[in-house]
């Protein structure tokens, strides 16, 4: 899988694909993260990317030209599955789509900045917009990491034990059940006698019975679209 990342601000990159399981994920080959700095492509030798919007109004706006020349030249050299616009007004991140994007073998994600980008880059261009909540932030990079993260994760030979990532929480409209490790009892404070038992079938069982009580008190939406309750 490749993923490439359309940035005013590369360095904020940097850290997040340079650690832990994205960094392994990459030194496997299993994907390869490409960062392209926006100023590259730049309408002057000023390094200009952005310019004020029409009409009244605060704030700077990307502009269409440095975007559109860096997708040109991206999409010359491969086909890509989806150009996705990180934005607080696009669709909500979920795992379900994580798991859809880990299928992709060549995706784009452009990271708004400013104001945005030109209108016209989201109408002919993007395929895909995507929000990680209903907040802003300075810029979409770290909204990318997110997003790059979830999805790496998800690809065959990243973790280390495959089945670890379909037991996450959502993966089944639930949240996880609470876990539990060595010692035993610390302090008094104990593991639950069923996780010792050893009865693998009792405690799948009890798993499922917590992670329904928990969703049911700290995700009461996803309760009632999982029992169908009203």
């Amino acid at each position: 899988m490749r993923i490439d990342i359309i940035t005013s601000v590369p360095k904020l990159l940097e850290s997040p694909f340079s650690h832990s399981i994205l960094q392994r994920a990459q030194d496997k080959g299993l994907v390869e993260v490409v960062v392209h700095d926006l100023r590259q492509y730049a309408i002057n030798k000023h390094g200009q990317i952005d310019d004020y919007a029409y009409g009244v109004g605060a704030g700077m706006v990307l502009m269409i030209e440095p975007v559109y020349k860096c997708l040109m030249r991206l999409q010359s050299e491969r086909e890509y599955d989806e150009v996705i616009y990180m934005t607080p007004d696009g669709d909500s991140f979920e795992q379900k789509t994580a798991n859809q994007l880990s299928l992709k073998k060549n995706i784009i994600i452009l990271c708004g900045h400013y104001k945005g980008v030109d209108e016209r880059i989201r109408q002919h261009f993007v395929t895909r917009e995507i929000s990680i909540g209903n907040y802003v932030l300075s810029g979409g990079e770290l909204a990318a990491a997110v997003i790059a993260d979830a999805v790496i994760r998800l690809i065959p030979g990243v973790l280390s034990d495959e089945t670890s990532a379909l037991t996450d929480s959502f993966q089944d409209g639930l949240v996880a059940p609470p876990v539990y490790s060595r010692p035993a009892d610390f302090k008094g404070m104990k593991v639950p006698d069923i996780l010792l038992s050893g009865n693998d079938a009792k405690i799948e069982d009890w798993r499922f019975q917590q992670a329904l009580d928990r969703t049911k008190e700290k995700r009461p939406d996803l309760y009632k679209k999982y029992t169908g309750e009203e």
